[in-house]
């Protein structure tokens, strides 16, 4: 066993807190004298980008976290992790910063598409197995963000107020969770504040709560440039500042020698570090990594399926799934550009991403691709509107060029991540155009710019505006004009970026782009043709639903409307058509209007780099789309328990305690709602008989009545007797049976739901005796009812 009060030992005060902190944006400083390698980190939440923000290696693109934990399978969360652990290895990653375990409070938060759910056992059950796959391949997890970050409007100052009993029963539980059962190797504290205090200084929940009460050896991080201040995050159980030294550094060893912070304060810190780097292999006698990843057809299968099973039936009147000899009129936006992931850390450069066009056109002869109305504010690059990508050369003020690049996307990040001495002062983009005619074109990021195509020239100054913390990465502004291209033109931006300066230190960063795709057509011509493709066919296929404007850091949204004119486009094809199927493509809700008039609905998620083939799969039944909702989807804008996610002279107010989600609309604290946490109707067809309870264990048999093999996943939710206690889901358990068959299932719920924080004695308590068992399939669905004594 490692002695590490030996290693500590050998180190002078600067040289431990320079331990402490990042050396570039995602690696740690080596010390050959204690045997301690780099240490490197990346993103993960759909995959191990690298160390790169932008522009990085070619990694796998998961299905997001909404989609893979609506399986409701530990063993899927588990495969995730193990699959991660594949990607991280090969590229030298000893810690992915992942899982988020953060709520979904409000559906307006941006960042939810990353965040496995509004319940906290569901996420801290999940997030326990993907922490169990990860960390068996000794690659260390991240769980964040602690604590109360369920939204993005004003991230980085915003004060969550949430009392003691809501924090510790609702928002702590899934740290819990995965904490107890897995031992999560680290955690990454918050941008925020909760109730006055930063997130990185949080004395009270870092050292009292999650070191103290849990007795957690790991380390906690900061999130990136979440850190304000020396003595206080240090005292306040902070272990380890990223990116960079600042504000920690000499500011801290200035703090040690003043006597602001014990150097035992430190020696823990760096204790935590030196126990991480033990884990993941970088102290003393460094690990060997595996030199290939698994066969690409068995890593596509292997995405495929865990996209297709998350998905979810919301409706189906019995055209799903999908007769193969029927002709298909599939239509709408992101039926041709399939949105795969959210914006913001999450995107990573995958290898391809395959469309529901592409992926139903290959299993269905009689598909016709009718393309939607515009789904986007602020258009991005079109896949398959440039001959090659976009041509990127940067230069200094000098004019000499520093770097020449290459992007499939047409962006690439300044600023923040490079890997050169030199300071970009210019970026010249440029492409070729396959089609001519009409069409938009401009840029994207923070600057001076002069856009050519032909004859024409725009000039434009892009400034930011809004977004919050990191907008100039994560929501840069942009800007587009109509012009005339031929086809095989070059077509050309030049953007000559602002000069850093004390109050904009983050001038000369951002995510720079150059925009090309062909001009938009009038809706009402859109919609028009799309009616007319529908009348032709057997089925219309809708596929409607967010982008990254939407479902991204940094954003939150400000209404769950579909955006442009897409609610119009499904009511003309329902109109149209014999039958109509809707794809919704969105990681989080989304209103439905309609509801009533079309056939099926399927919710798909973001599904990664296989998510057109992934669609067909489910559309076909090839692959049962058995998935239940993690979120309860509200049936109007407001019609939530929690809905503001705009602070309020700094404070946002967690007001409604612990009754999020389904367990307000199941007080009546919201209306009823379009569909529940644990909606799903999958293809079979159930019956549930002879439900019985023994103790606190349910068991239930359960019979398929349809015509396939069906998973079915029973949930047991708890009513407490104290009226001023929600219902909340305890447990669950899924089986899958083949049709006409039975299978006795038992749920053994988890004793932590049995608690409530008692704030006058400081500690936790069990809940008073009595209440009732609830066996659903959702609150919407709830199929016995059994007393507890």
């Amino acid at each position: 066993m490692t002695d590490y009060s030996v290693l500590l030992k050998a180190l002078d005060l600067p040289e431990k807190v320079a331990l402490l902190t990042g050396a570039t944006a995602f690696t740690l400083a080596p010390q050959e004298k204690i045997g301690l390698g780099e240490l490197r980190l990346s993103d993960g939440p759909t995959g191990v980008r690298g160390l790169k923000f932008s522009g990085g290696e070619v990694v796998a693109l998961l299905p997001n976290a909404t989609l893979l934990a609506a399986a409701w399978s530990t063993e899927t969360a588990y495969e995730v992790g193990r699959l991660l652990a594949d990607e991280a290895l090969r590229q030298r990653i000893h810690v992915v910063l992942g899982p988020t375990v953060n709520l979904h409070r409000s559906p307006l938060g941006g960042r939810l598409f990353e965040a496995y759910s509004e319940d906290p056992l569901l996420t801290g059950v999940l997030a326990a197995a993907y922490v169990r796959g990860l960390q068996e391949q000794g690659v260390g997890a991240s769980l964040k963000h602690l604590v109360a970050n369920e939204s993005e409007t004003d991230r980085n100052t915003v004060n969550s107020v949430v009392d003691e009993a809501t924090l510790r029963e609702l928002y702590l539980l899934p740290f819990e969770i995965a904490v107890a059962d897995s031992n999560a190797w680290t955690l990454m504290a918050a941008y925020n504040d909760v109730n006055g205090v930063p997130a990185t200084e949080q004395h009270h929940v870092n050292n009292e709560i999650v070191k103290g009460e849990w007795g957690y050896d790991g380390l906690i991080m900061s999130d990136w440039f979440a850190t304000k201040s020396a003595a206080p995050a240090a005292n306040g159980g902070l272990d380890l500042v990223m990116p960079v030294s600042d504000p920690w550094g000499d500011n801290l060893v200035a703090a040690v020698r003043a006597g602001e912070v014990d150097e035992s304060v430190v020696d823990d810190h760096l204790r935590r570090l030196l126990v991480l780097a033990d884990r993941v292999g970088a102290l003393g006698e460094h690990r060997s990594y595996p030199d290939a990843l698994p066969a690409p057809e068995q890593r596509r299968e292997q995405l495929t399926r865990l996209a297709a099973a998350g998905m979810t039936v919301l409706t189906n009147d019995g055209v799903l799934p999908l007769d193969r000899t029927r002709t298909v009129a599939l239509i709408g936006r992101h039926a041709v550009e399939t949105i795969d992931m959210g914006g913001g850390s999450a995107q990573v450069n995958p290898p391809y991403q395959i469309s529901v066009a592409e992926g139903l056109s290959a299993l269905v002869g009689g598909v016709t691709v009718t393309d939607g109305v515009e789904v986007r504010n602020r258009p991005a690059t079109a896949r398959d509107f440039l001959a090659d990508g976009v041509r990127i050369t940067l230069y200094d003020a000098d004019g000499a060029v520093i770097e020449e690049r290459h992007s499939a996307t047409g962006t690439t990040m300044v600023g923040f991540d490079d890997e050169f001495d030199a300071t970009v002062a210019r970026i010249r983009l440029s492409a070729t155009v396959l089609t001519g005619g009409q069409v938009e074109l401009g840029g994207t990021g923070p600057g001076d710019w002069v856009v050519r195509a032909g004859d024409d020239t725009l000039t434009y100054a892009l400034r930011v505006e809004s977004g919050g913390f990191a907008a100039e990465m994560l929501a840069p502004p942009s800007r587009t004009d109509v012009l005339l291209a031929a086809a095989g033109e070059t077509v050309e931006a030049e953007v000559t970026l602002l000069p850093k300066t004390p109050e904009a230190p983050l001038s000369g960063v951002g995510m720079f782009g150059l925009i090309a795709r062909p001009a938009p057509r009038d809706a009402a011509d859109v919609i028009a043709e799309a009616a007319r493709a529908a009348a032709a066919a057997d089925v219309a296929v809708v596929v409607v639903g967010l982008t990254e404007e939407q479902e991204t850091e940094a954003v939150d949204k400000a209404t769950l409307r579909l955006p442009g004119a897409q609610d119009d486009l499904v009511s003309a094809v329902a109109a149209a058509a014999r039958r109509t199927v809707v794809v919704v493509n969105a990681a989080t809700p989304v209103l439905m209007p309609w509801r009533d008039e079309v056939d099926a609905i399927l919710w798909a998620g973001l599904p990664g780099q296989e998510g057109g083939h992934a669609v067909a799969a489910a559309l076909l039944g090839d692959i049962e789309p058995a998935g239940r909702l993690v979120t309860t989807f509200p049936a109007a804008d407001g019609a939530s328990p929690a809905w503001s996610v705009t602070p309020v002279d700094g404070d946002l107010r967690y007001t409604e305690g612990t009754f999020i989600g389904y367990r307000g609309h199941a007080a009546g604290r919201a209306p009823a709602p379009a569909f529940w946490l644990g909606h799903g109707l999958g293809y079979g067809a159930w019956t549930y008989a002879d439900a019985g309870v023994s103790g606190r264990t349910a068991t239930v048999t359960i019979t398929n009545t349809g015509d396939r093999a069906s998973r079915e996943v029973v949930q047991v939710y708890l009513r407490p007797a104290e009226a001023d206690q929600p219902v909340r889901l305890v447990g669950w358990a899924a089986a899958t049976v083949e049709p006409g068959a039975s299978a006795t299932v038992t749920v053994e719920p988890d004793p932590r739901l049995w608690r409530r924080w008692d704030t006058a004695a400081n500690r936790w308590a069990e809940l008073a005796a009595g209440g009732e068992l609830l066996i659903a399939r959702g609150l919407g669905d709830v199929r016995a009812t059994l007393p507890l004594s």
